[in-house]
């Protein structure tokens, strides 16, 4: 496997990418649930200092990776075979996850700045966290990790879709085993 994309099959950075940062956004969902409903101040703290450098790895893999498309390498061709609906849906998802990716990056970033915890949670100084349902950022971040939860349902579900019920390559060619 090559570096870089085929006509027909994605390349391990762009595969690699892909998949580390799907692992990281469950666990950002995860802890960001958790720390939000911990009872606990150490609790809500200890999994916030997990959740912000996460948030941070998806940043720059998202950043990295719309940089990688745009110039260094070019997607595989379609499969071929869809109604044109559900590429133009397809597209939609994407650019909508890379969206919210950054617009939860940009909110999580200004509830740190903006309340000052980014020395507890960063530099381990001692004190409180501040209520961050106190500062702007915390409304949009609640409404991404909502909406980012509904497309990655969405975006799972049409790869399984497409692997279960199409039987095409769409998920293999996203994987690190050739497709041929």
């Amino acid at each position: 496997m090559t570096h870089k994309s085929s006509t027909d099959s994605y390349g391990s950075v762009a595969i690699g990418v892909h998949w580390l940062t799907a692992v990281l956004i469950v666990g950002l969902l995860a802890s960001g649930v958790l720390a939000e409903n911990a009872a606990d101040p150490a609790t809500k703290a200890t999994l916030l200092t997990l959740h912000a450098p996460m948030g941070i790895a998806v940043l720059v893999l998202t950043l990295f990776r719309i940089v990688w498309w745009w110039r260094l390498d070019t997607r595989p061709d379609p499969l071929g075979g869809n109604p044109a609906w559900q590429e133009k849906l397809a597209k939609a998802v994407h650019l909508l996850l890379y969206m919210v990716m950054i617009g939860m990056a940009a909110s999580g970033i200004g509830m740190f700045v903006l309340s000052g915890s980014g020395d507890i949670l960063f530099g381990g100084a001692p004190g409180p966290l501040p209520d961050f349902d106190n500062f702007a950022p915390r409304g949009p971040h609640g409404i991404g990790a909502k909406l980012l939860m509904a497309l990655l349902v969405l975006h799972a579900g049409a790869a399984l879709y497409h692997h279960f019920l199409r039987r095409d390559a769409t998920l293999r060619r996203m994987w690190f085993a050739s497709t041929k």
